[in-house]
């Protein structure tokens, strides 16, 4: 199974690499797409080189986008092409993936009405759903993260959609996960 991934300059390095890396642990198959051509460079200085020029995108039988938070959430939703993709792959029912802050730019294209969700707490508008809070957030073919501490429960969310409960368990163990209560 495929997952698409989108960054540009100023991506959040934990919420993309650490949600990448699970997801390919668990046997996904991750494409990551730049906006600045064939690599981007994170807001810590992490770049990610001999990545997919986005203006080559094609839809390869992708069962899921992922946006990563960070600054460049705002080129992101200013990007015709994304919101294109998105329309897509919300038409096509497919899986919808934002945490921190990228949750807003489905918020503000109108997939969050109804929907429960979750987002960088101050970042939080009225998008017409209802804002969870918790780490991570599944209503149907949407899958929200909080934060970059939430990356592990996003990827995971993602990972049992995806590919059933028994893949992320299995995921978890390989890593050593426990939940903190």
């Amino acid at each position: 199974m495929k997952v698409c991934m989108i960054l540009t300059d100023g991506f959040e390095e934990m919420e993309a690499v650490g949600t990448y890396a699970l997801l390919r642990r668990a046997g996904l198959t991750v494409d990551v797409y730049s906006l600045r051509g064939t690599k981007a460079t994170g807001r810590f200085g992490l770049t990610c080189s001999e990545v997919q020029d986005f203006a080559r995108f094609k839809d390869n039988g992708y069962a899921a986008v992922v946006l990563p938070g960070g600054p460049q959430y705002k080129e992101l939703e200013a990007s015709r092409g994304v919101q294109q993709v998105l329309a897509d792959f919300h038409r096509a029912g497919k899986y919808l993936c934002a945490i921190c802050a990228s949750p807003t730019i489905l918020g503000r294209a109108g997939y969050l009405k109804g929907k429960n969700y979750t987002c960088f707490t101050c970042m939080n508008e009225d998008f017409g759903g209802h804002f969870t809070n918790a780490y991570a957030t599944t209503d149907g073919k949407l899958i929200t993260g909080k934060s970059a501490a939430a990356t592990p429960e996003f990827a995971l969310a993602i990972i049992t959609a995806l590919l059933g409960p028994q893949a992320a368990e299995k995921t978890k163990k390989e890593i050593y996960y426990q939940e903190y209560k």
